[in-house]
């Protein structure tokens, strides 16, 4: 189980750790996007500091109607006690952990300041 809280901008937050191909790990605290159908974003500093390799480019369309590109690095993070391999898209923003990551899971959120929030893993043949 993963577990994180609401904070007083009712931002469901969880902290990651997200490891690098020569081990090198950061804790990073990212807020839950149940609108973002990828599975993590990050900083570009975050990116460089664990040497994330470059996977390609990727296009969104925003809320607002415009067009971004970014770019997709491989990245590891550790979820549920194991390591999960993730594509990360760079944004210079506050991390975001998107559907995909979630997938599989049983998101639960109290939502009001200082609320409990938990990811668990769902029965493997749950619908």
């Amino acid at each position: 189980m993963i577990r994180g809280t609401v904070s007083a901008l009712r931002e469901a937050l969880i902290t990651l750790t997200v490891r690098g191909p020569a081990g090198d790990e950061q804790e990073v605290e990212a807020v839950i996007d149940t609108g973002f159908d990828g599975l993590l974003t990050l900083p570009s500093s975050v990116i460089a500091a664990l040497q994330l390799p470059w996977q390609g480019r990727g296009r969104a369309l925003l809320g607002d109607g415009s067009e971004s590109i970014y770019d997709i690095h491989q990245g590891s993070v550790l979820w549920q006690g194991e390591p999960r391999r993730v594509l990360v898209d760079a944004g210079d923003m506050t991390p975001l952990l998107g559907m995909g990551l979630l997938e599989g899971s049983e998101l639960r959120i109290e939502v009001v300041e200082g609320g409990q929030v938990t990811i668990t893993p769902l029965a493997p043949n749950a619908p």
